[in-house]
């Protein structure tokens, strides 16, 4: 059978979820001479994967997971776009031989942050002995880098605000619930919760809106890895619709981790960001702890 060639035991497989981003590292892969394979998770993925090798499954099989990277060669997974729904402990099936974690696996899922949870998912995929890499492995254009992505720099207002998110961002991230924080005037005012970054910035929206939120000063939207997150899985993103979900939320413009971020269809992004007069920029977070 074709599966059992030896160039096919380090298939590269994507499961992909919701957003643009698997079509994103699919497309990359298939054009460094990848030939991938696409497992996309029913009611997450929106994707028409047609052009690919696929299948559908949910996201706790695992046993059908394993069995149909086994039979297409896999060797590589990466995990690719976000997942709006976890699994609940019943809809976890896993093979046999990974059996012995699953009272973790249930824990995880009652009680872990979503840290946890993409950690426990890698801990199973790699049980059935295959090597969980990073989007950033195969794609590494998307990282931001430090600086200003386009002609606009953040001012000093501005830059009083990104310190004030980033403390918030890596003290939410310790917490293990989100990676987003928005600060207005030096104030923080939004915290990024389940309801992620565009509903995070709905609400920064209606609270100016209500007159919550100073009209006069922007603000900026900080997005940070969390304290000794696994690189390997769910990287800080941005792309054109948080960009004008900042603008609808009158901010002056978003900072993201340089080298831990990755930006999506970068070249339109920055081209509306400058047109819009938004800053996009990469920053260093200070992660020392304080005492």
């Amino acid at each position: 059978m074709a599966e059992s060639r030896p160039e096919l035991r380090d298939r590269l497989a994507i499961i992909a979820g919701g957003g643009m981003l698997p079509r994103y590292v699919a497309d990359a892969a298939r054009a460094r001479g990848e030939n991938p394979y696409i497992l996309s998770l029913r009611d997450e993925s929106g994707e028409d994967w047609s052009g690919y090798d696929h299948e559908t499954a949910s996201i706790g099989n695992y046993s059908v997971i394993a069995t149909t990277f086994r039979k297409h060669g896999v060797g590589r997974v990466v995990l690719s776009g976000w997942v709006r729904r976890r699994p609940e402990w019943r809809d976890i099936h896993a093979p046999l031989r990974t059996l012995r974690i699953i009272p973790s696996v249930v824990r995880t899922l009652l009680t872990g942050g979503d840290d946890a949870v993409l950690k426990m998912v890698i801990r199973l995929i790699e049980a059935e002995g295959m090597r969980v890499v990073g989007v950033h492995e195969i794609v590494p254009d998307l990282l931001g880098s430090k600086g200003p992505l386009g002609r606009l720099a953040p001012d000093d207002a501005a830059e009083a605000d990104i310190a004030a998110a980033a403390a918030a961002a890596l003290a939410l991230g310790r917490l293990d619930v989100g990676q987003g924080a928005v600060a207005v005037g030096g104030r923080v005012v939004a915290l990024e919760g389940a309801e992620g970054t565009d509903g995070m910035l709905e609400r920064v929206a209606a609270l100016r809106a209500a007159g919550r939120i100073s009209q006069r000063r922007k603000g900026v939207l900080v997005k940070l890895c969390k304290p000794g997150q696994d690189l390997r899985a769910d990287l800080p993103s941005i792309g054109l619709e948080t960009l004008r979900r900042a603008k609808a939320a009158g901010l002056a413009g978003i900072a993201v981790e340089a080298g831990r971020s990755l930006v999506l269809e970068r070249a339109a992004l920055v081209s509306e960001a400058d047109a819009e007069g938004l800053f996009v920029t990469g920053i260093l977070p200070d992660r020392t702890e304080k005492a």
